[in-house]
């Protein structure tokens, strides 16, 4: 966020700033999703919903699991909430007790750990090998797991690298985690965002993980702050509970606009997105191993890309901050994402501007790196 702070300073004073560093992409919101919301505006339809969301977006969140990844997935156990932070807060909310602990993968998303300790839950590093690209298996989970260990949160697709989960270790990872009186929660925010191998849901696979999800990346609904997470139907009334304390309800226009994510007409601008993020993914890879800057990761998923910038630093945080001020490229240091993993060997960078802004920012860095 410094450097984001910066970056927009310095675009203020009239420089040309190519942001690679921020999880948005430059696509505006859906048409069919704005058109919605203004409908609703225009009946009125501006009062509270139910805590839980809308009935009728609850049905369509559900229905979308069941043919789109044929995830048995009712109604009852969907829960729509003010963005997936809002989800992460109940589900912790819901999950932990004072001095419980949770698992988290390092690297990783780095407000995770502060919806642990919001419920006094203890956060406890999960961490990953570059050996094996960071990727998690359910052998290190079991490994990490401890006697206080509750819960363990993943993400698949994940932030920083990109790394996706296949159903068969999400499928062990959650028959273990139940197996030793715990639950496995899955990050799958960036579930439509995939390359290769088509989306997947760990519900397709096992009913012993909590889901959460957002119409913010897939969707192109990040602003609007909706999200929604999938538990136990029996755990909902407990959750609504929560969520009738800490927020009333999820945004009322936001919801009547997300009921048209789910329309033909918005899908399949959403796919015409994931394929033009595909096309910019493939042209970082490329250049990038000309750059000697490996992709550390899968980069199956999301709109990132994990680098290992030890070949020219060992001060990651300082290298982007002289990368941003003499070039005008912004990326993210891998300080945002952990402390066990020698953050300071990486970066991420964000494919979420165009192709040309991705070109020009590749031959900044290049200028930058032969210095």
């Amino acid at each position: 966020m410094a450097l984001l702070e910066r970056a927009q300073a310095l675009q203020a004073a009239g420089r040309d700033i190519i942001h690679l560093e921020v999880g948005e992409p430059d696509f505006p919101c859906p048409e069919p999703i704005m058109a919605a919301a203004r409908r609703a505006m225009d009946r009125g339809d501006t009062r509270y919903t139910p805590a839980a969301g809308l009935p009728a977006l609850r049905e369509a969140i559900a229905r979308d699991y069941r043919e789109r990844f044929a995830a048995p997935v009712q109604a009852s156990q969907v829960v729509v909430t003010p963005g997936a932070s809002g989800a992460l807060q109940l589900v912790m909310g819901a999950l932990i007790n004072p001095g419980d602990e949770v698992l988290l993968c390092d690297p990783g998303y780095p407000c995770n750990q502060q919806f642990v300790t919001l419920v006094g839950g203890v956060p406890r590093p999960l961490p990953l090998s570059v050996d094996n690209g960071f990727a998690l298996t359910p052998a290190r989970l079991a490994q990490c797991w401890g006697e206080r260990t509750r819960a363990a949160l993943v993400a698949s697709p994940d932030n920083p690298t990109g790394n996706r989960l296949a159903g068969a270790e999400l499928k062990a990872m959650a028959e273990f985690c139940a197996g030793h009186g715990g639950t496995l929660v899955v990050d799958e925010i960036y579930q439509g965002l995939c390359y290769g191998e088509g989306a997947d849901s760990v519900l397709r696979h096992t009913a012993d993980a909590v889901v959460i999800n957002s119409f913010s990346k897939y969707f192109g609904m990040t602003g609007w702050r909706l999200g929604w997470l999938v538990a136990p139907a029996a755990w909902v009334p407990a959750i609504e509970r929560l969520a009738q304390n800490w927020f009333l309800a999820p945004a009322t226009v936001a919801q009547y606009g997300a009921l048209a994510a789910f329309d033909d007409e918005a899908l399949a601008i959403a796919e015409q997105r994931r394929r033009l993020l595909e096309r910019r993914r493939t042209l970082l890879v490329e250049a990038l191993a000309g750059l000697n800057l490996p992709v550390v990761g899968g980069a199956e998923g999301a709109f990132y890309l994990y680098l290992d910038v030890s070949a020219y630093t060992e001060d990651s945080f300082g290298f982007c901050q002289r990368l941003l001020e003499e070039t005008g490229v912004a990326l993210t240091p891998g300080l945002d994402f952990g402390a066990t993993h020698h953050p300071e060997r990486y970066l991420r960078v964000a494919y979420t501007c165009d192709e040309s802004r991705l070109r020009e920012g590749l031959a900044r860095l290049a200028g930058f790196l032969r210095q």
